[in-house]
């Protein structure tokens, strides 16, 4: 996605959506440097006519002599500096991650070099070197995804919370503030945390939040709620609930006398607004205001 970008990006060719997200890329400041840094870059003037005089000058006097012609070596030192940017443009541009994103209220479908699937869910980006593939099946990830992945070397996920690494199996992965959480649904996980190494089979997840580590059993052979478009907790805090509330639907969520540590169980449709308020507000106890993309969440004693 990011070359086809490129290319239309040099041609001012990129429609206003593309050019938005273009912008960002991680990549997108270096190409405006590459392309700044062209623009200064001028082939310095050279006079034809002073240099053949001087030539026909060293003829008729049967002398050898040294013309020194200063502007023709700044030419070439402008040339090899051109030949050095090209040159680490193309090393560069060829050593590029590839990334894939995804905003509020969407998911995405990606496959991997080796056939390896991912599914990202909402507000979440992966980006992995396709050219070193073979040799190092990493994702780094930033967000929630599901991996189903192809038999072959050891393949893992980089998160700045823990390490994920699997040889072939199925696991989910979300990586948010102050909350990371591993499942395995096949096949066997090792999570690396702290620098402490956890193994999950199937069937068990490994969860922290703000810093408690707490483990929790599932479905074996199953995959996460989020797939089937419903998002579920169990005896989470209530700011993360909010939290995933605003990333399925794209709204602004306000609390007022809610104890957002309160721990919730449950789950919310994430195709359904309305019910899913329900559903959140119901358990806990809490009332809710829906004012076009934004919700307010209040306490049954709010005036």
């Amino acid at each position: 996605m990011q070359e086809n970008y490129l290319a239309k990006w040099l041609n001012n060719e990129l429609s206003e959506t593309e050019l938005s997200e273009f912008k960002k890329s991680d990549e997108y400041a270096a190409y405006v440097k590459i392309a700044e840094a062209s623009k200064h870059l001028e082939t310095p003037q050279f006079n034809v006519d002073e240099a053949y005089e001087l030539f026909k000058e060293g003829k008729l006097n049967n002398k050898t002599k040294v013309v020194q012609l200063k502007p023709f070596k700044g030419f070439l030192r402008v040339a090899a500096v051109i030949a050095i940017l090209l040159t680490g443009s193309y090393f560069f541009l060829n050593s590029l991650d590839e990334s894939f994103t995804t905003q509020f209220a969407e998911t995405k479908q990606v496959q991997l070099p080796d056939n390896s699937e991912i599914v990202l869910n909402a507000d979440s980006k992966i980006s992995f070197s396709e050219k070193n593939w073979n040799e190092k099946r990493n994702v780094t990830l930033d967000g929630e995804a599901f991996f189903k992945v192809a038999k072959g070397k050891k393949f893992t996920v980089s998160t700045d919370a823990g390490i994920i690494s699997v040889l072939g199996t199925q696991f989910n992965v979300e990586n948010r503030n102050d909350f990371f959480e591993v499942t395995c649904y096949e096949g066997l996980v090792s999570v690396v945390y702290n620098n402490k190494e956890r193994k999950l089979p199937a069937g068990n997840s490994f969860i922290v939040i703000n810093g408690e580590i707490m483990d929790d059993m599932v479905m074996k052979n199953g995959q996460p709620s989020w797939l089937n478009k419903e998002s579920s907790f169990k005896s989470v805090p209530l700011k993360y609930v909010f939290a995933e509330f605003e990333r399925q639907f794209n709204v602004k969520v306000k609390t007022e006398n809610v104890n957002a540590n309160q721990l919730f169980t449950g789950s919310f449709s994430n195709t359904a607004i309305k019910i899913a308020l329900e559903s959140i507000s119901t358990p806990s106890k809490i009332n809710y205001k829906l004012e076009g993309n934004n919700v307010l969440f209040y306490g049954e004693d709010t005036p």
